[in-house]
């Protein structure tokens, strides 16, 4: 499908990325139960923002590999499939997770938003940290007039933080008392990287 035959509201869907230990690609209405059946965990829940359902029902799972996960606030989403490289054959085409890329408007339209989450049964397999990197590359081939891509991360999450760091981004400042989850306000961090080639601007 093309840009121009995408229906009118909706982000182009995204290509197919592969790294060594994933593979990046569109969602599609049959990843429902495999996405739901990952996203539906307190754990996952609990350094994600208020807006990411929990409980995280079937339902919730089909709008968002329907057309939901298009929508312009969402923008470019990627389903993550463990397995890459060698193994990309032989891995199962299972989403487990999802990596986005959202371009902002206005005074932030130099920039653009990134946000990931994944099953917990595939932390701390470096999935993450390559999906990252392989969305970052992509960001910077595909949307030249952005500079700067960053992430807001809940404080405590560490896990989240060494991800950012091990695909090159860096700790550009803390927010205390920032966000709020589950009706209290939490400390946030945010990690950007800027465009390779590139240098803020003076007086930064």
């Amino acid at each position: 499908m093309s840009d121009c035959d995408d229906p009118a509201g909706l982000a182009p869907e995204v290509p197919t990325l592969g790294g060594q230990r994933c593979t990046l690609r569109a969602l599609r209405p049959s990843d429902a139960p495999a996405l739901q059946r990952h996203a539906d965990d307190p754990a996952v829940a609990y350094n994600l923002f208020d807006g990411f359902p929990q409980p995280y029902t079937r339902a919730d799972a089909e709008r968002w590999c329907g057309t939901q996960h298009r929508e312009l606030g969402f923008a470019h989403v990627f389903g993550i499939v463990p397995g890459g490289g060698e193994t990309a054959d032989q891995a199962a085409d299972e989403v487990v997770g999802c990596i986005s890329v959202t371009p902002q408007d206005g005074l932030w339209g130099s920039s653009a938003v990134l946000g990931y989450w994944l099953g917990q049964a595939y932390w701390r397999r470096g999935i993450t940290s390559e999906a990252l990197s392989l969305v970052t590359a992509w960001a910077w081939a595909t949307m030249p007039g952005i500079t700067r891509l960053w992430m807001p991360i809940y404080a405590r999450n560490l896990g989240s933080q060494a991800v950012a760091r091990r695909a090159g981004y860096v700790l550009e400042g803390r927010m205390p008392l920032a966000i709020r989850k589950s009706g209290q306000a939490i400390d946030a961090v945010m990690f950007g990287c800027i465009r390779p080639g590139m240098r803020p601007s003076e007086g930064a």
